[in-house]
């Protein structure tokens, strides 16, 4: 009888050093794993947005790293600064120089300021950047008749000039980038610019007394404005432009006023209470009790993502922020130069995530890395 041959498999057995080989290599492999992802990985923790400060009193714009929240620099610029705007790319600041009649242009990627200063009319004063940032509005605060300037940002030359109320001080542009409406100071009112004809549309629509900050919602279906002589806000209806319910009472001299990019709720700086008012924009009532800030809280911002509120407090030359989430002020002032006047923030910091080259050859070196390991993990030794 023939006994049939049963196949013994023999296991193959692994000494110490091969253990170590391998356990090596996999490590190996995981390393430069890490080498390629840090990158990428450290780029999208530096993902954060800049605040960028006017000092009325130094004649230079703050940059505030709003992660660390700590002074990056300080930026020379014509005299008086007072309000300041970046362009939606945030490639640039344009700031309005009282004090010089002029605007200054920042570039944000070096800091630095960019060609000749802008001129304008006579103590410009607020300003603001259509949606497309085609154009920077800058308001004359002392020129005669009030009025407007319209710079084209594309060559920083002013390409026309809207006579709107005396004094014009606040000014902000509709998401839609149609309209521009301006709060006058002098004439208590607020004017509307067609900013495809430049000129105004309709009459002035009358507001409280000594209208100075202005602020439009998200969605453009209202105008919010700061009243600086009767402690009040008003809000229009930009479908009709006409002021809607009662004015809603405030802290004293209500300066600047920013809402939340949700349009939830709007923050009124008290110029002369030395506090900041929250409304909610539902019911258009103020909730919860003033914060307090320091001293002589100006024009304000919301950050980006709506977390903080940057309120630049004229005479105690620091800057304030506002955890939206409590309304409470949240670490200490962070100090800038001075006489604070306005804030401007520019978006989250590009790139955010790897651009199509950097993803494709992440994926690319990853899959080199995961086929290297499953080698060195399968290989016989």
């Amino acid at each position: 009888m023939v006994e049939r041959a049963i196949p013994i498999i023999h296991r193959q057995s692994v000494l110490p050093g091969d253990k170590s080989r391998r356990l090596w290599g996999l490590v190996l492999a995981g390393i430069v794993c890490l080498v390629i992802v840090a990158p990428w990985a450290v780029r999208v923790a530096d993902a954060v947005s800049f605040a960028y400060v006017t000092n009325s009193g130094s004649a230079s714009v703050s940059v505030i790293n709003t992660a660390t929240k700590t002074v990056l620099t300080n930026i020379s610029v014509g005299l008086t600064p007072e309000q300041i705007a970046v362009t939606p790319n945030g490639a640039r600041a344009y700031v309005a120089n009282s004090g010089s009649n002029t605007v200054s242009v920042i570039d944000t990627a070096t800091n630095t300021v960019v060609g000749s200063q802008i001129p304008v009319g006579s103590n410009p004063v607020g300003i603001a950047i259509t949606p497309n940032g085609a154009r920077a509005y800058v308001t004359n605060f002392a020129s005669f008749p009030g009025s407007v300037s319209a710079i084209a940002t594309a060559s920083n030359t002013v390409v026309g000039t809207v006579t709107v109320g005396l004094n014009p001080t606040g000014i902000a542009i509709t998401p839609s980038g149609a309209r521009a409406y301006v709060a006058n100071s002098g004439s208590n009112t607020v004017s509307v610019i067609d900013t495809a004809t430049n000129t105004v549309v309709g009459s002035p629509i009358p507001v409280g007394s000594s209208p100075a900050g202005i602020a439009i919602t998200p969605n453009g279906a209202f105008a919010y404005v700061a009243n600086f002589g009767s402690n009040t806000v008003s809000v229009i209806d930009t479908a009709t432009n006409t002021v809607v319910g009662s004015p809603i009472p405030v802290g004293s001299s209500p300066a600047g006023i920013a809402i939340t990019p949700n349009g939830a709720f709007a923050y009124v700086a008290n110029f002369v209470a030395n506090t900041v008012s929250v409304i909610a924009t539902a019911a258009n009532t103020v909730v919860g009790s003033p914060i307090s800030v320091g001293q002589r809280p100006d024009f304000l911002a919301v950050s980006p993502d709506g977390v903080s509120v940057y309120v630049p407090n004229q005479a105690s030359n620091t800057v304030s922020v506002i955890a939206t989430a409590t309304n409470s002020v949240v670490d200490s002032p962070i100090t800038v130069g001075t006489a604070p006047t306005g804030v401007a923030f520019t978006p989250v910091s590009i790139p955010v995530i790897p651009t199509l080259s950097d993803g494709a050859l992440l994926l690319l070196l990853g899959a080199m890395v995961a086929t290297l390991a499953l080698r060195i993990a399968r290989s016989p030794l």
